[in-house]
């Protein structure tokens, strides 16, 4: 899905963006935000809905631009393509039965299509698992991937995927009618399937010859008119 990154507050509190991250949002003159994530938008498509359980589970792929003021990060990463407030982002999105088991059955699903995707380009990465403390609102777990960055002699996050069991739907009312005929509340997850520019950081530094040309992955080179580096000649 191609989603809106203008959304209305009710989208943003059932995810549960805000109260709490609404210092981070722009807002327009006229009361709706501009989303950071298409996960919002993605979400509030089933707003108030009974889905039915033969569609269970329903994945979604969803792509738009983002936007982020990052209030609460001054003087941080105020240079080069880490934060930036405008970016684009390809975002995983899972409603799924009301079952820990299959929540964690597919938060394990989503963190692997993006490690799989990374290591198709061949960046080093490590994936992470989340403290409680550094759990968002309603989240159950949460995986980071981060990936090399040389310059740094560190690594930086580039995903997160979370599951949320009913926080999120119970919010947004989406629910679903089990097979004994009882109204139940979906179980939602949600993964980073790519950020832009943010991964160019760890494409070019990783990828740097010495002559200063930039190595392209080969799973990249078809997409690239053929090219297997870029240079200033």
């Amino acid at each position: 899905m191609i989603v809106p990154s203008l959304v209305r507050r009710e989208s943003l509190l059932g995810t549960g963006f805000i109260p709490q991250g609404e210092e981070d949002l722009y807002k327009t003159q006229d009361g709706e935000y501009l989303a950071g994530t298409a996960e919002v938008a993605t979400m509030g498509y089933h707003m108030d809905e009974t889905l039915d359980k033969k569609d269970f589970p329903k994945k979604y792929l969803s792509f738009s631009p983002c936007f982020r003021r990052e209030a609460g990060s001054h003087a941080k990463d105020v240079k080069g393509l880490i934060r930036v407030h405008e970016f684009f982002k390809v975002e995983q999105v899972v409603l799924c039965e009301a079952s820990h088991e299959e929540s964690v059955k597919h938060h394990e699903e989503l963190n692997r299509n993006t490690e799989e995707f990374i290591e198709s380009l061949g960046i080093p990465y490590h994936t992470v698992v989340n403290c409680g403390a550094d759990l968002g609102l309603g989240q159950v777990k949460k995986y980071d991937i981060e990936l090399w960055v040389p310059l740094e002699n560190t690594y930086r996050e580039i995903s997160s995927a979370s599951y949320f069991h009913d926080f999120q739907t119970r919010r947004l009312n989406i629910r679903y009618k089990d097979v004994d005929g009882k109204m139940k509340y979906a179980h939602s997850l949600n993964s980073t399937a790519i950020p832009t520019p943010r991964i160019l950081v760890s494409l070019v530094e990783n990828f740097q010859q010495a002559d200063g040309s930039i190595k392209i992955p080969e799973v990249l080179v078809p997409y690239l008119g053929g090219k297997n580096k870029i240079c200033k000649s």
